[in-house]
């Protein structure tokens, strides 16, 4: 397996301290973070929060140690869910105001029906991996290529040895009934009865060397993956299959974001960033003054794609440039997300920020 970039990306940094401890059996022992609900964090307590989403007018952020937060006044005031494991949550998405999930570490896929409120585990890594270890045995029969075949069939065993310690890291659910969740070491699942069941698609993915995946984007029936040492993929057939796309960089990308008019923005490693007008046939650097990762991007209600960097710096999106955006924030930057008033939400490792709407949103 290949070896996590040394920069790293923030969710595998928090998921490799947490997923040590999560190598336990399906129901996990007890105490163990699989069955450990999350603990009570006071209001006032700077909590790590690494994603956040719209549920409607509702604001959801996750972060570690299961801790998911709801609000419903765009971010002034928050308060905690219940949630029933204690494993880092790396990334949650909502496709209307009740129906949503959460993934994270030790392979946890989350669902809530309530609009966070409460939350139910669909899937977690031991079940991940062995989906993973069968897929890989019975594609092996028909495989054109037996190399890769074999590889793939020992790198499942190697999953389900290790236990579930392999954090799922981005997430796109086109209803509530068809997602797609992929991970380290290239582990992807799909489902297409709103979690009840879940199928791999590693087999269909090509990522020979199986690097991690941080990113998904989806353009109706065209959907695009990033990961790690610049791997970008791109699917046609509306997320059945993934062809490797011709990378303009080799660094690793954290972040995809579509503009309104269909071009795609992917956000990386030392402040690289690039447009594709053209689905990834070509791709146009957009430069920015610092060399800091971008680690979020997030569409505008007016259209335009703002995107975040981890030294708390935003860039707006606009034609092949990107423009700085407000004032520094002056804190590391994971997530962020506008609220229904217009507002910026900022999550990261010092906790939530709340930016009022600044007058550019307004006037663009």
């Amino acid at each position: 397996m290949n070896k996590i970039n040394s920069v790293g990306h923030w969710l595998l940094a928090l998921a490799l301290p947490f997923s040590a401890a999560c190598c336990v059996a399906d129901t996990g022992p007890v105490g163990s973070p699989l069955s450990t609900p999350a603990m009570h964090v006071a209001p006032t307590q700077k909590s790590v929060l690494i994603d956040l989403a719209r549920a409607g007018e509702r604001l959801v952020a996750v972060g570690e140690r299961g801790l998911v937060l709801l609000s419903d006044d765009n971010g002034q005031t928050w308060r905690q869910a219940v949630v029933p494991v204690s494993v880092s949550l790396s990334a949650v998405q909502f496709v209307d105001a009740r129906t949503g999930w959460a993934i994270g570490h030790a392979g946890v896929v989350l669902a809530t029906r309530d609009g966070g409120e409460s939350w139910v585990v669909q899937l977690d890594g031991l079940r991940a991996a062995q989906i993973e270890l069968e897929a890989a045995k019975a594609d092996q029969d028909t495989a054109l290529d037996q190399d890769s075949a074999e590889a793939r069939l020992q790198s499942a065993e190697r999953l389900v040895a290790d236990g579930a310690d392999k954090p799922f890291l981005a997430l796109e659910f086109v209803d509530d009934q068809r997602g797609l969740i992929v991970g380290a070491y290239g582990l992807a699942l799909q489902t297409v009865d709103g979690g009840a069941s879940w199928h791999s698609v590693v087999g269909q993915i090509a990522n020979p060397m199986g690097m991690h995946l941080y990113a998904i984007s989806r353009q109706g029936s065209r959907w695009f993956l990033a990961g790690e040492q610049g791997y970008l993929a791109r699917s046609d057939d509306d997320g059945a299959s993934f062809a490797q796309l011709e990378s303009p960089y080799e660094g690793s990308f954290f972040t995809l974001q579509s503009h309104a008019d269909g071009a795609l923005l992917v956000g990386g490693l030392k402040g690289h960033a690039f447009i594709t007008h053209d689905a990834g046939a070509s791709f146009t650097r957009a430069p920015v003054p610092m060399p800091v990762s971008f680690s979020d991007a997030t569409r505008l209600s007016n259209g335009l794609v703002l995107l975040a960097n981890q030294a708390g710096m935003l860039f707006l999106s606009k034609g092949e440039a990107l423009q700085p955006f407000s004032k520094p924030l002056g804190v590391p930057v994971s997530s962020l997300v506008q609220a229904a008033d217009g507002s910026l939400i900022v999550a990261g490792f010092t906790g939530l920020l709340r930016v009022p709407q600044p007058a550019t949103v307004a006037s663009e």
